[in-house]
């Protein structure tokens, strides 16, 4: 693997010269479609919010932007720790357990946060099963007798974010280690390099790509969250959005938080792109060695699986676990007469957005490969920053141009057949589906980015040398390089429609139920019990393709048992 200052975009265009070749024609359209909706957040923004931006600037803006700035350098450090070290371990140590931790270090991905966040209030309150075991043990009357940490608080929901979140920067930096050339490792090795120095000198800095993606990914979960903080009563810009909106009425106020909290995420991301600004990424072979595992001592691999065990224990055993004793003891009340019925519309929307997702992504990064052209690439980049808006507010981005649409479309029949259409876009799955694009694209975008970063263009040069078209060369060439990177986009897509909320309850038909909207219903009342069933479908639906997906995953590098050293 070589750093190589020279740009990889296959064929390359004059800025002046514009190309209207098919694929810059399409990523065009599709850049326009998805950013429509973010485009009528900002001029929503712009409207007048009857004074209420004076009043938000003088008494809590200040509070919001200091607390969310402490939120997400929490989760960030936190999350970027876990991640990138398990990944590593898992990866590149050989130790007890590590092909079971490999799939198992995914599996928070399947638990919305929200819910870690009210299975953990539920057990750790003062009400809650441990401090009255501690009370009963120690003989302590009441809670002036002793310090227990409080779950509802700042560093509680960083706590709780941390352990549903980590898994994007696990996923995403387990691939890059994959990816790597073991010659690169060897030599460490050869020069007396141990595990740590190879993992900070070599292997972190070449995987750099793929960690600023699951940086940026868990940086905006963070500021989309809602449930989260609204149930700890954490004041961040989310809930100060939430709170303009529904509680003051003032859509327009709240599209101007909104702003401010993109302003967040595209002010990070643009000062870690200059950053690199010169550097690429390339593979240079086609072939790989095997990875021969660094050896531990029984210290450092008992260490090792510790720390692998721990953040599945706390983000998956622990809340999996409570939610499953309560299906248990309260099956009847959670088993609604619609909970099948939920349960479809999830799987059918889930699926039906995970793959236009994956496909659309793939299609615009290799789009803006094609062109070289940095008009199609500022397209294509602000088409995916729906991600860093909240979801409740991307949703009114949604409604405004489905509802014209359908006005239009209506005035079109009644004028021509003298048939009324009614609401064909904004009031069905399409608006969902819409919306949930618009939402995850930066998911997919951005995970098939990050993977055709690292396929030199020379690649493509000799494609085109053999006669093959940019479509031949998309599937032929670069798709089964790309597909772990496809994957890993369509489930991460799929985990997180099938966990989505306040878009769901926003933008469905009436009368549309899914899961999520199920499981809010009672667990907005606290009635965690009647809710966990519903929850565990959830967790359930996710596990079987986060297992698929670690498979898949490590099988993107040929490995070979034998070539693996042991611990004596």
């Amino acid at each position: 693997m070589t750093a190589s200052t020279n740009s990889p975009a296959w064929p390359r265009r004059l800025c002046g010269s514009f190309p209207t070749d098919p694929w810059t024609v399409g990523t065009l359209i599709i850049a326009a479609l998805v950013a429509a909706p973010i485009i009528s957040v900002l001029l929503l923004a712009t409207s007048p919010s009857d004074g209420i931006w004076h009043h938000l600037v003088s008494t809590v803006l200040p509070r919001y932007i200091q607390t969310t700035i402490i939120l997400m350098i929490g989760v960030g450090i936190c999350t970027a720790t876990i991640g990138i070290g398990t990944a590593w371990l898992v990866t590149l140590c050989n130790f007890p357990g590590k092909r079971i931790f490999e799939w198992a270090l995914l599996l928070p991905l399947a638990i919305p946060t929200y819910v870690v966040a009210y299975v953990y209030t539920d057990i750790l309150e003062f009400a809650g099963p441990v401090q009255e075991i501690l009370r009963d043990f120690f003989g302590w009357k009441s809670g002036s007798d002793y310090w227990f940490p409080e779950i509802r608080s700042l560093g509680g929901a960083i706590a709780m974010m941390t352990l549903a979140l980590y898994p994007y920067l696990y996923l995403l930096t387990r691939i890059a280690f994959l990816q790597q050339s073991a010659s690169l490792l060897e030599a460490c090795r050869i020069l007396g390099r141990g595990p740590w120095r190879a993992f900070f000198q070599v292997a972190l800095p070449l995987a750099r790509p793929s960690v600023v993606v699951g940086v940026s990914l868990v940086l905006m979960e963070t500021l989309n969250d809602f449930g989260t903080v609204d149930f700890f009563s954490i004041e961040t810009l989310t809930a100060g959005i939430y709170d303009v909106w529904l509680n003051m009425n003032n859509a327009a106020g709240a599209a101007q938080l909104a702003t401010v909290s993109l302003a967040f995420v595209l002010t990070l991301m643009g000062i870690e792109r200059y950053s690199r600004r010169k550097q690429k990424y390339f593979q240079t072979i086609s072939k790989f060695q095997s990875i021969s595992n660094f050896p531990l001592t029984r210290g450092k691999s008992f260490l090792a699986f510790f720390s692998c065990l721990l953040p599945i224990v706390l983000g998956f055993l622990i809340p999996a676990g409570v939610l499953l004793v309560y299906a248990t003891q309260f099956y009847e009340e959670s088993l609604s007469a619609n909970f099948m019925l939920y349960a479809r519309n999830s799987l059918v929307l889930s699926s039906l957005s995970a793959g236009l997702a994956a496909l659309l992504g793939l299609f615009i990064a290799y789009g803006v490969r094609l062109s070289g052209n940095w008009i199609l690439l500022a397209a294509a980049r602000f088409a995916s920053i729906g991600y860093a808006i909240p979801g409740a507010v991307l949703a009114v981005g949604v409604i405004t141009p489905l509802s014209r649409a359908d006005t239009a479309l209506n005035n079109f029949t009644e004028s021509i057949f003298g048939i009324s259409t009614g609401l064909l876009l904004s009031g069905t799955i399409i608006a969902i589906t819409y919306g949930y694009l618009v939402r995850f694209l930066a998911l997919s975008y951005g995970t098939a980015e990050a993977g055709l970063s690292k396929i030199t263009s020379n690649m493509d040069g000799a494609a085109r040398t053999l006669g093959m078209s940019p479509t031949k060369t998309l599937i032929r060439v670069h798709f089964p390089i790309l597909k772990g990177s496809i994957l890993t986009a369509a489930i991460l897509v799929f985990v997180d429609t099938m966990k989505e909320l306040p878009m769901t309850l926003l933008l469905r038909p009436f009368n549309y139920g899914t899961l999520a909207t199920h499981v809010h219903q009672f667990a907005s009342d606290e009635l965690l019990e009647e809710s966990a069933l519903g929850a565990l479908a959830i967790v359930a639906a996710g596990i079987l393709p986060v297992i698929l997906l670690s498979a898949t995953i490590r099988n993107t590098r040929p490995r070979h048992d034998s070539h693996e050293r042991t611990t004596p």
